[in-house]
């Protein structure tokens, strides 16, 4: 099967725009993955190396606050804290929004949609407090950069970020035999946590070819990798495992302990073939079919081998694969693609979602997504969305689906397009004759605007 602009929009990118022309061919969609980020600057996220600030700020007020209970300068600097976590709040929010609008007008939509996959693959968030909304920032720095590089550099970044650390829990991990357990037994342990994800989640893959001794010795290898709100990331030798671990059968460390051991096996790791297996076949799941061809994963998983885990390579064999273009589109959209690409297709404008208050957007976009079935960067577990449709397509995630679709295009878009035009904008020249019918029939713009989104030829990818 050969390319086709309209599918590689639908399918790789984030769905036809009138303002956007579709990909000329594979060369196209891969080029923009180098083009100038212009929409990371037009629809700015904050960085998590900014971020900590406000924890640094919360921190100092919540001192302040057990120092005081009680007095006056107590209850200010408890004010103080609820005024922080509004503000964060609120903030990740507007993220959302950037999130959406960066869909809406992006010229490279392929980085968006990579970006939403790598960023649930490592997926990572805060617990309590502050530091859960800190998952948009923690993507813009150590996901957006390193969607086309080294699959290693990625993993390194990821898997080390201060939010990661944080939400598996390595911050207070300490070997046994480090200084730090000895001094305080009982109080700072080995947690295995984050060693068990990068096995299990981020590189090999459930089925790997790791034991329960690779889990333990690589995370006596990770114990010191830890957090510190002045640094963001840090490696204290006095919690880390002192001697050499062996993880698969290869010795790490044993000298002075340092953070470059836990990126010598995170590189071994990342170009195992384990690996390659599992990354090609949570790409080829992702952007084609629940349940992929075998030669497409096995076309990925040789690019990825012959590469050295060159992301781009892997994204060029993706692109070139017959079973990349089959018109059957399998897949269903996921309910944030799903209302990213509604939006795209309506070119809604940024004002209608961009500095609108905390309850509009919880109205426009948090709690729909929520009642679909995705809560917004609060995941069940470290493995992050189904890719199943059988997670998306039930009776309430279709009925919020169908709701949004016909009631919430009017809310963003005060002029909406006549639905007979509309079809055609949001799903190319192909349009099955009932889909086009209902547009032309329905009795309000609304309406027929609904029947469009919510149509079997709109939510499948």
């Amino acid at each position: 099967m050969r390319f086709d602009p309209i599918l590689a929009e639908t399918r790789f990118g984030c769905g036809l725009s009138p303002l956007v022309a579709p990909p000329a061919d594979g060369a196209a969609l891969l080029a923009g993955l180098e083009a100038p980020d212009v929409m990371a600057a037009r629809f700015p996220i904050e960085r998590f190396a900014t971020f900590l600030s406000r924890m640094r700020t919360r921190r100092d007020w919540q001192k302040i606050l057990r120092d005081n209970r009680g007095s006056a300068m107590g209850e200010a600097a408890r004010k103080e804290i609820r005024l922080l976590n509004k503000a964060a709040r609120q903030d990740n929010l507007q993220w959302l929004a950037a999130h959406v609008l960066r869909r809406v007008y992006s010229p490279t939509p392929f980085r968006e949609r990579l970006e939403g996959f790598w960023a649930d693959h490592f997926t990572a968030t805060g617990k309590a407090g502050l530091i859960r909304r800190a998952t948009s920032p923690y993507i813009e720095e150590a996901i957006r950069p390193n969607l086309s590089g080294r699959f290693e550099d990625l993993l390194i970044a990821a898997v080390t970020h201060p939010l990661m650390v944080h939400y598996l829990d390595q911050q207070r991990s300490a070997g046994p035999g480090s200084a730090r357990a000895q001094r305080r037994p009982g109080v700072f342990g080995l947690n295995e946590n984050l060693a068990r994800e990068i096995l299990e989640l981020h590189t090999l893959g459930v089925d790997g070819p790791y034991t329960q001794a690779d889990v333990r010795q690589l995370a006596e290898l990770m114990s010191g990798l830890t957090l510190h709100f002045n640094v963001g990331r840090q490696f204290r030798k006095d919690m880390a495992e002192p001697g050499a671990e062996t993880v698969l059968g290869v010795s790490y460390g044993g000298g002075t302990p340092h953070l470059r051991d836990i990126e010598a096996v995170l590189r071994d790791l990342a170009r195992h073939p384990a690996t390659a297996r599992h990354v090609a076949r949570k790409l080829a799941t992702h952007f084609v079919s629940d349940r992929p061809e075998p030669s497409l994963v096995a076309a990925l998983e040789q690019a990825y081998r012959d590469s050295g885990g060159e992301l781009r390579a892997v994204y060029a064999a993706l692109l070139a694969h017959p079973a990349a273009w089959d018109r059957a589109r399998p897949n269903v959209k996921q309910p944030f693609h799903f209302i990213a690409s509604a939006c795209r297709a309506l070119v809604v404008p940024p004002e209608a979602l961009l500095g609108q208050s905390e309850r509009a957007l919880r109205l426009r976009l948090a709690d729909p997504l929520r009642l679909m079935g995705h809560v917004w960067q609060k995941p069940d577990g470290p493995d992050g969305l189904a890719e199943a449709d059988s997670a998306w397509i039930t009776p309430q995630g279709m009925a919020a689906r169908l709701q949004w679709a016909v009631a919430m295009p009017r809310i963003l878009l005060p002029d909406l397009p006549d639905p007979r035009d509309f079809v055609t904008t949001a799903l190319g020249p192909d349009v099955p004759e009932a889909v086009r019918f209902a547009a032309r029939a329905a009795e309000s713009r609304a309406d027929g605007i609904g029947m469009v989104l919510i149509s079997p030829a709109f939510q499948r990818m």
